[in-house]
């Protein structure tokens, strides 16, 4: 069994996100969401026809098939864990999508909806297959109780499958249009993200990213909007990241926007290392100071870089069914979860876009058993990662920590 020297070395420590700047801590406005009409605000769907046939979509793990009692093999549905790395449109099941374009009226490819689109042979999987896919599933999101819906979707998907925090990531410009603005979209987000985290018992945040593709002063305008409702509350931003393809655009332009969120008390979480390699990661650490890298996996091949996102505690937001859905390694074998585990960086599991990979988080975790051999205390480690990585407020992370170590001294049954 590896040395745990590296991960937090408490069961029951709470990892360490100060929201100072330059030595004073961050006083967060709590602004009201003044483009919310309360009285008139759209509900999301949820019929029980609609959530019998959600809820069992089969991206969805709501039995641990790999528990064994016997054996000593805890069920992990029943492992608390924070959930740090989902898409907003890419949270969707299928059978909600199929939902939406129905209502809508819009025609989908078969293989977005029929199929696994990005299960196919390693030489057609990548990039624009899935951002094809993505901006086809987009397309299908026309009204604010679309928005609301996806919104509770996956934090209810999530809290079935043993998440107490999720941090959902999204682009508001990508919803701008429906809403009549970026704000109106974000507040949207934000008034939905809080009332699922009551309706579902799980801590929603919302991660605002901007885009690779887009102008770097568009990000310094999404930065502002970001730090206007910055908090570490359910249904407030908690953080601010980049994403899309990474070999787009460079790095050190987005590095403003990057301080201007940092300058609200945002904590940092872009996108690098999965279609770049470990010099791009160490360019992020160095140009925009993240607190956490989304995916990272491609660390693995430069054990100086392990070192550092160790030493530094840089939690990797690791996606595995994304890896190899996007063609970085051929099967979920090659992924390189425990090389990265026994370097002692902190692991979040992720499921990225389950629309698309069809597989959420609670697969990743049942994955890491099955496939790469973890134990139920290696299990409970990663779990411990995932909520130390976390940003949001103590009050959600320490219960679910010692929930955590409840889960471990517990006898499988």
């Amino acid at each position: 069994m590896p040395s745990m020297t590296g991960h937090s070395a408490s069961t029951t420590a709470i990892g360490s996100h100060p929201r100072a700047v330059n030595g004073k801590p961050v006083m967060f406005n709590h602004v009201s969401l003044s483009h919310i009409d309360i009285d008139h605000a759209h509900e999301p769907d949820q019929s029980v026809s609609q959530l019998a046939q959600i809820d069992h979509d089969s991206s969805i793990c709501r039995v641990d098939t790999t528990a064994d009692p016997a054996a000593g093999r805890r069920d992990l549905v029943q492992l608390p864990k924070a959930h740090l790395h989902m898409h907003f449109t890419g949270s969707m099941t299928v059978s909600r999508l199929k939902q939406m374009s129905s209502a809508h009226h819009i025609q989908l490819d078969s293989e977005l909806i029929d199929t696994h689109p990005l299960r196919v042979p390693p030489d057609r999987r990548g990039w624009y297959r899935f951002q094809r896919l993505y901006d086809m599933a987009r397309r299908c999101v026309k009204t604010e109780k679309d928005i609301r819906t996806i919104v509770d979707d996956a934090a209810r998907i999530d809290a079935l499958e043993g998440v107490r925090i999720l941090e959902i990531q999204v682009t508001p410009d990508s919803y701008a249009p429906i809403m009549g603005g970026l704000t109106p979209a974000l507040e949207v987000m934000l008034d939905e993200a809080k009332k699922a985290s009551v309706r579902h018992h799980i801590a929603v945040g919302v991660i605002v990213a901007a885009s690779r593709t887009s102008h770097p002063l568009k990000a310094r305008t999404l930065a502002r909007l970001a730090v206007k409702y910055a908090g570490d509350e359910p249904g407030t931003v908690v953080g601010f990241g980049l994403s899309n393809d990474e070999r787009s655009g460079n790095t050190a332009d987005f590095a403003p926007a990057f301080r201007i969120a940092a300058m609200g008390g945002l904590p940092l979480m872009p996108h690098a290392g999965e279609l770049l390699g470990p010099d791009h990661i160490r360019q992020t650490l160095d140009e925009l100071h993240p607190t956490r890298i989304g995916h990272g996996v491609r660390a693995y091949t430069d054990p100086q870089l392990l070192q550092r996102l160790s030493r530094e505690h840089i939690t990797v937001e690791l996606c595995p069914a994304s890896n190899v859905g996007m063609g970085v390694f051929v099967d979920k074998q090659h992924v390189p979860l425990r090389q990265i585990f026994e370097a002692h960086v902190p692991i979040a599991l992720s499921a990225d876009d389950p629309l698309l990979f069809g597989e959420r988080v609670e697969q990743q975790y049942q994955d890491a058993r099955e496939i790469h051999g973890f134990t139920d205390h290696e299990l409970a480690q990663l779990a411990r990662d995932s909520i130390n990585g976390s940003v949001m407020n103590e009050r959600y992370r320490a219960p679910a920590l010692a929930q955590i170590d409840q889960w471990e001294k517990s006898r499988a049954n």
